[in-house]
């Protein structure tokens, strides 16, 4: 059957009115976009290799001074640090508590809501929670005092790194919990049937089925895992303020340090190289993640 002319041009109108409908509506959100978050990095980028006085051109001398300072470099190995060892803690446990939590246990659905209220729970209350905990007179310092064991200021000492680990962890558990629960809910229950009758047991079917089938959501949850993780700072300013325990002295705290006093130019150069380095881990990860796919 041939559909008359007529009827392809109406179609294609049709389509036109609803790409200009569509653009219409992505208009308001693209312009604050474009106005609350790409020209303005393109204006650190550009102050970046510029003098915050002058203006002047100055090459690649403002990252110099940046490579170049302890305070970043220390603030840059702690950010690296939280990064490597609070991720994977997040990404494994979410999972572990993911496949069981999906294959529905008792009281699962009160256990996941338990989960996603840490990310209900304002910044302040947060603190105001690990200080009842962890300072000098709190709770665990208690606790430890009837044993016999003798307390310490935790925020101020070498463990403040551990207290902030758990802080990450506690808080972005419970979402991606959620996101692993919906990966495993799209595999397929047919799969792991056959491969049951097959006589493949449950740790077989987890590593050679559940696993494999997971690298989507595997990348998904890493990625935003190694963001907030990068933003990691509100509680360890709001415990332990500007200066906080060598430990825990993260990018976030040099970068508002260099804002109160104005030096827009090791601030802008910072942004631009920690910005570059993080675009660059992603994208690796995506590059390796293409290839598990493509292997697969």
């Amino acid at each position: 059957m041939v559909l008359p002319h007529s009827f392809h041009f109406s179609a294609a109108r049709g389509r036109r009115s609803r790409d200009r409908w569509g653009l219409a509506f992505a208009l308001p959100s693209l312009a604050g976009v474009l106005a609350f978050y790409v020209i303005p990095y393109l204006d650190v980028v550009r102050r970046a290799f510029v003098t915050a006085m002058t203006g002047e051109f100055a090459g690649l001398s403002n990252f110099r001074q940046v490579l170049g300072n302890p305070a970043f470099r220390l603030a840059a190995a702690n950010t690296a640090k939280m990064m490597g060892v609070s991720v994977p803690i997040l990404v494994v446990c979410s999972l572990m508590l993911a496949v069981p939590l999906q294959k529905g246990i008792h009281g699962g659905r009160w256990f996941k809501s338990g989960l996603l209220i840490p990310m209900a729970i304002p910044a302040a209350s947060v603190v105001l929670l690990w200080q009842c905990i962890f300072a000098k007179q709190g709770f665990l310092n208690g606790l430890l005092h009837l044993f016999g064991i003798p307390g310490t200021d935790w925020m101020n000492t070498g463990y403040a790194f551990a207290v902030l680990v758990f802080s990450y962890v506690w808080k972005n558990l419970g979402y991606s919990v959620i996101l692993w629960i919906a990966a495993l809910e799209g595999i397929p229950a047919e799969i792991h049937e056959a491969a049951r009758i097959d006589g493949a047991g449950e740790w077989v079917i987890f590593l050679r089925i559940t696993i494999p089938n997971l690298f989507s959501a595997f990348f998904t949850i890493t990625v935003l895992s190694l963001i907030n993780a990068f933003k990691v700072f509100r509680e360890a300013y709001l415990v332990a303020g500007d200066y906080p325990d060598e430990s825990i002295y993260m990018l976030q705290h040099l970068f508002n340090n260099w804002y109160r006093n104005l030096d827009v130019d090791k601030m802008a150069a910072g942004a631009v190289f920690s910005g570059t380095v993080l675009l660059a881990l992603v994208s690796l990860f995506w590059k390796r993640w293409e290839g598990n796919e493509a292997g697969a």
